[in-house]
């Protein structure tokens, strides 16, 4: 399946890599875990194996299809195709147990998810996220600096 650059979409690959991000991120059974860009499953699959259930949200139709198609979703893998950007997490926990929120973000919806995370605070319990270097530069740059921004 092709990269589709308007989504910003990287895809992780190396599965050491793959295995010390779940292994950080430590999800047990029963977690209501939310992965943003599942993309082709890389980190999905790691976790689903770990917590039992999850929850994705993915914007491009043809990789959510190519999840739902994979045998290992069954009922396990609830998909949401629909723009991270305009989702109601706080909806989506309910009356749940708090969001364990992942994802390997697309540098151009980074700032503006994380804020709208922080909005819905009380619906998420923490936050897992591979960042592009330039926007963890600006996260934890001085103010003043030529990096300092949102």
């Amino acid at each position: 399946m092709q990269v589709r650059k308007r989504f910003g979409q990287h895809f992780l690959h190396d599965p050491g890599i793959i295995r010390r991000i779940v292994d950080a991120i430590a999800p047990l059974p029963g977690d209501r875990l939310v992965e943003v860009g599942p993309g082709r499953g890389a980190l999905t699959w790691g976790l689903l194996a770990r917590a039992g259930t999850m929850d994705v949200i993915e914007i491009d139709r043809d990789l959510a299809a190519a999840l739902a198609a994979d045998s290992r979703a069954g009922t396990r893998l609830r998909i949401h195709v629909e723009n991270v950007l305009e989702t109601d997490f706080i909806a989506l926990r309910g009356g749940g147990a708090p969001l364990r929120i992942v994802g390997n973000l697309p540098y151009n919806i980074s700032t503006p998810l994380l804020f709208r995370l922080l909005k819905q605070h009380t619906a998420i319990a923490d936050m897992h996220f591979m960042l592009q270097k330039e926007v963890v530069d600006r996260m934890v740059a001085p103010p003043g600096g030529k990096e300092y921004a949102a």
